[in-house]
């Protein structure tokens, strides 16, 4: 792992977003940090997205602020796309930023793309059109679109709800090389607590009344995620080879009744 310096490129202090009667959340400080991988967790309903909305800067603060260091990539959950464009061409329009208005793409950024799609595994779609791509296959391409950006921070809403599991698992170990390597601030929102342990650094648990923030090893646990989902979750942890492999699972009510819990 390259060592990198400890720097916050994106925050909000004191953050608070209301609809109408309704608060999503209050009072909320919140870092992504360069080298680092943020999961935030909750049910349905809690507020993930709008948060990562309000940390992209899509949507004001009723209250609070925004704090921004470098550029940001922000990869949503999928959508169907309205244009049938090529792969090549949706990952290339990542690079907007430095083509400019009325510029042409250029060697390097057509160099930037390819790489970008070769990161995702995905440089054999690249003349496919993106209409004629599965929901996970589009997904892919828009972190691949995120990552042609060159941007010094990467946030995305629910990445893996479309993936296999293969490509979930490539995914998640590209999401940690982009930290760990070359040193990005990376923030995701998922309902999986596996893929914080499998990713991720640092996990924010968005709790009815209250949040819990801290290293995955401490927050991601039986009591917290119990507490997070309404049911019992436990942690499984195994050892394969020098790695140590982590996983939550649900615990069904069936099981619970057999056991007599």
């Amino acid at each position: 792992m390259t060592s990198h310096a400890k720097t916050t490129l994106l925050s909000l202090s004191g953050a608070s977003v209301r609809f109408e009667a309704r608060t999503i959340f209050d009072g909320l400080d919140i870092g992504v940090d360069a080298a680092e991988v943020l999961a935030i967790l909750g049910p349905n309903g809690r507020g993930k997205t709008t948060l990562i909305r309000a940390l992209v800067g899509t949507l004001a603060l009723t209250k609070g602020s925004r704090q921004v260091s470098g550029t940001v990539g922000y990869v949503p959950q999928s959508n169907a796309p309205t244009f049938d464009f090529t792969v090549r061409d949706m990952v290339l329009m990542g690079r907007a930023r430095h083509i400019g208005t009325f510029g042409s793409p250029g060697k390097h950024d057509f160099i930037r793309a390819d790489t970008a799609l070769d990161r995702l595994g995905i440089h054999a779609l690249a003349q496919r059109g993106v209409a004629s791509l599965s929901g996970g296959e589009r997904q892919l391409v828009m972190v691949a679109q995120a990552l042609a950006g060159e941007c010094d921070c990467l946030i995305l809403d629910e990445p893996a709800s479309a993936l296999d599991l293969k490509n979930q698992a490539m995914l998640f170990d590209v999401l940690a090389g982009l930290a760990h390597d070359d040193g990005l601030g990376v923030a995701f929102t998922t309902h999986v607590p596996g893929h914080a342990l499998e990713a991720a650094d640092r996990a924010l648990l968005l709790m009815e009344t209250s949040r819990q923030d801290g290293p995955v090893g401490k927050v991601i646990s039986h009591d917290s995620l119990t507490a997070l989902y309404g049911t019992e979750v436990r942690v499984l942890r195994e050892q394969c080879g020098d790695s140590a492999l982590a996983a939550a699972v649900a615990v069904p009510a069936r099981s619970r009744r057999q056991a007599g819990v």
